[in-house]
């Protein structure tokens, strides 16, 4: 223990030294403070660290992206493609009438554009949907240029 008013120079820590060490799990070797504004020793090995500047900061790129795509086919009835829309790409009957419209009239229409993980789900979700209740409707997810 330190007494008050006087100040010592160093630490215990952990280590080979101390006897108690074996024993004790808190006990500390004696080891040398330093001020942070005091000049440490110099040695010819900076210890092979390379120290970046603060300001530096790691460019970060977007992920890419990948659009969810129905594909038309001749026995999900419309107002089930609608309903899917509805519930798993959280659209309004009217949005997902037009996408409806879209894969009936061009065989496949794009229900949105997702990282590839999100993307990979809600076309899980969708074929599986889809085989519980008995309509082949098939979606796919593909790359976007975006």
């Amino acid at each position: 223990m330190i007494p008050i008013g006087e100040f010592n120079d160093t630490v215990r820590l952990a280590g080979a030294g101390n006897p108690a060490a074996s024993s004790d799990p808190w006990a500390i070797d004696w080891l040398p403070l330093r001020m942070s504004g005091e000049d440490e020793p110099e040695s010819e090995d900076e210890g092979g660290l390379a120290v970046e500047d603060a300001e530096a900061k790691p460019e970060l790129k977007r992920p890419p992206l990948f659009k969810v795509v129905l594909l038309n086919d001749d026995y999900t009835p419309m107002e089930f493609v609608v309903e899917v829309l509805e519930l798993f790409f959280k659209m309004n009957r009217e949005q997902a009438t037009q996408i409806m419209l879209t894969v009936h009239t061009q065989g496949r229409g794009v229900c949105g554009i997702y990282t590839r993980d999100i993307a990979e789900t809600k076309s899980a979700q969708v074929n599986q949907y889809a085989r519980d209740h008995q309509h082949p409707l098939l979606c796919e997810i593909e790359a976007s240029e975006d």
